[in-house]
């Protein structure tokens, strides 16, 4: 017991989870905006858009996440010099922000676009019957009632982003994947417990979310 406990001592464990909490508040604030907005576009009478926005989205989705990431800091950084932070290690944290919103925002407009599939094509007609163009149908309309009817799937990508934080390790940043090695290398005789707080401490994260959002999803359910 004293060297499981030893740990949080010799290592900066709750830290660590820190980190990925942030990089997956900010990651999915970002996300929730680039994917409505992506998810407008995809209805958007607009062939144009519409072409766009389904180009984002299947080039995006089919790309790995660690790619997405290893490109913000190696290419943008890197390559074009773009910095996010004067900060040099927090400008690795904005960077893994950006390639996690980046990806995510893909699966936040389908989640959005099954939403939309809610919506009884009625108040899309009655919308335009009463002189709504486009954009006021789709802001007064039919993304509030496609959000109440996503709830359950951006309550799934939100656990998914939870979980895909860890891939920030791969932009150099201190999270818990990235700890998770240096824990292993330091104390290999206990192997096991360390991988029972990281696999623990996810489940604390990962399972209040998917409770908050189910819940919500069902006060939330239109009858219809």
């Amino acid at each position: 017991m004293d060297d499981f406990t030893s740990l949080f001592s010799e290592f900066d464990v709750l830290g660590a989870f820190w980190t990925n909490i942030q990089l997956t508040f900010f990651a999915a604030i970002f996300a929730l905006v680039v994917g409505t907005v992506l998810a407008v576009m995809r209805i958007s009478p607009v062939p144009s858009l519409r072409w766009a926005g389904s180009t984002y989205v299947t080039l995006i989705r089919n790309t790995p996440l660690t790619v997405i990431i290893v490109f913000c800091v190696l290419g943008l950084w890197g390559q074009l010099g773009i910095t996010l932070s004067s900060d040099f290690q927090r400008n690795f944290f904005w960077l893994s922000v950006l390639g996690l919103t980046v990806y995510h925002a893909a699966f936040v407009c389908e989640a959005l676009r099954s939403g939309v599939n809610t919506v009884p094509v009625g108040q899309a007609e009655a919308a335009r019957a009463i002189g709504l163009d486009f954009a006021a149908s789709a802001r007064l309309i039919i993304l509030p009632q496609a959000f109440r009817g996503a709830v359950a799937p951006l309550g799934n990508v939100l656990i998914a982003l939870t979980k895909n934080s860890t891939v920030a390790a791969a932009g150099s940043v201190a999270e818990t994947s990235g700890l998770l090695r240096t824990m292993i290398e330091n104390r290999p005789d206990l192997i096991l417990a360390i991988f029972f707080i990281f696999a623990f401490g996810f489940v604390l994260i990962v399972v209040p979310i998917g409770l908050a959002t189910t819940s919500l999803s069902r006060r939330l359910a239109v009858a219809r």
